[in-house]
């Protein structure tokens, strides 16, 4: 299931110096990662008709300064597996991009053990907000993030890296939006540290429009 954006793909905007490529999650990536809120559950049937697309936060917005100490960013580097070992998830990674309709595309629903990163954001592990996505269900079976709600803040999980590297992120809070009210700055939004989102779906299985009402959001930072 894919959401129906209601404008069209914003431009990219500039880097700021010394970030990066990919180093913060830029207005545009926002604007995008915001089109993956609909599209992580609800597999259970098809012909479904497009949830709403929450708001997108106006250009410039920087999410406030978190007094936690995170650690030391790492380089741009694309992730190839995401392990969490409290809810026995070991994953390989999928880019998402954006499909010709001008949408980002979900992670393929036909894998229930694969999870998804928006590759024109950040990197897990690199400064600014990376997205992981994956899917709370499918046509046939539960799927890859069926267990993310039983994370609590304090949990520990790690992305594995194309360079070798190993980033240990762990958890300051998980929290369940509506869909229709979704907070796209909050959860979107640039971060001066290393952060990490990951995002599925949650709440009631709404038959009417054979999607879920609400979106699990958990958050992280590097450590």
């Amino acid at each position: 299931m894919t959401a129906d954006p209601s404008s069209p793909s914003p431009e990219p905007a500039p880097h700021e110096p010394n970030t990066g490529r990919g180093g913060r999650l830029a207005l545009w990536g926002v604007a995008i990662a915001v089109l993956a809120v609909g599209m992580l559950g609800g597999h259970r049937s098809s012909g479904a008709a497009p949830p709403a697309v929450p708001p997108v936060p106006s250009a410039g917005f920087t999410a406030p300064a978190d007094p936690r100490e995170p650690g030391e960013a790492l380089p741009r580097s694309e992730p190839t597996r995401l392990l969490i070992p409290k809810i026995s998830v070991n994953a390989p990674f999928t880019p998402l991009s954006i499909g010709a309709t001008g949408q980002l595309e979900p992670p393929p629903a036909g894998d229930t053990n694969l999870v998804g990163w928006y590759a024109k954001g950040a990197t897990p592990g690199e400064r600014g907000t990376a997205i992981i996505a994956g899917h709370v269900d499918t046509k046939t079976s539960a799927a890859v993030f069926a267990g993310l709600y039983a994370l609590r803040p304090g949990d520990r999980f790690s992305v594995e890296r194309a360079d070798g590297r190993t980033a240990q992120f762990v958890v300051d809070d998980a929290e369940n939006f509506p869909k229709d009210d979704f907070p796209s700055r909050r959860v979107y939004a640039d971060t001066a540290r290393p952060e990490v989102r990951l995002i599925t779906c949650s709440g009631d299985y709404d038959h009417s429009v054979r999607d879920y009402t609400e979106n699990l959001v958990v958050f992280a930072h590097l450590v």
